[in-house]
């Protein structure tokens, strides 16, 4: 029994424009557009989930998902940062900002740490994975990060290295105790 996951990010809106940590703020129109003019290109899976913020539950939407939102699937609780512009906070916590992305296990915002992320949407990903058929789920870019590390095995720091634009996909396959991952295709008009 194979589960075929497909993990879409959002489309944009000003945290995401402006690198801020996000604070549940809507999608802007040219968002939504840009995410009605995909909606072909989504397989309208029976299962569909999104992260419980508003620009993913309204991408979902968009797209012509039916998604349920899980809360497992929230974006990083980033704490005292929370709608904040990273520059910004680097300028005010510049020593703290570099904990934060150097070590998996700091949460110097008073959050939550990259590695608790990683655990939750991993321990999801995996009860995903003893099902079977297609998934869709519309997920912040901080959750695609932890799934697609998790299901490499790969080490926590790795999550830096991903990026995860808007509306993108990234497609898992799993089964027998394990995921393998087609790396990220653009989504398109089918």
């Amino acid at each position: 029994m194979t589960v075929r996951l497909t993990l879409i990010s959002p489309a944009t809106n000003g945290a995401l424009r402006d690198v801020g940590f996000d604070d549940d703020s809507p999608l802007d129109p040219s968002g939504i557009a840009a995410a009605e003019s995909l909606a072909s290109a989504v397989d309208p899976s029976s299962r569909a989930y999104a992260s419980p913020s508003a620009r993913c539950r309204r991408t979902a939407e968009a797209l012509g998902l039916r998604a349920e939102p899980v809360t497992e699937l929230a974006g990083c609780a980033m704490g005292r940062w929370r709608g904040r512009l990273l520059a910004s906070v680097a300028a005010t916590e510049e020593a703290a900002v570099g904990v934060w992305l150097s070590d998996p296990a700091a949460a110097p915002h008073g959050g939550e740490s990259l590695r608790e992320l990683r655990v939750r949407v991993g321990a999801w990903l995996d009860g995903v994975r003893s099902g079977s058929g297609r998934v869709t789920v519309v997920a912040e870019p901080d959750v695609i990060r932890a799934a697609t590390v998790h299901a490499l095995g790969a080490p926590d720091e790795t999550a830096w290295r991903l990026d995860v634009r808007p509306l993108a996909a990234v497609h898992l396959s799993g089964r027998a105790g394990r995921w393998n991952l087609r790396v990220g295709d653009p989504l398109g008009p089918a």
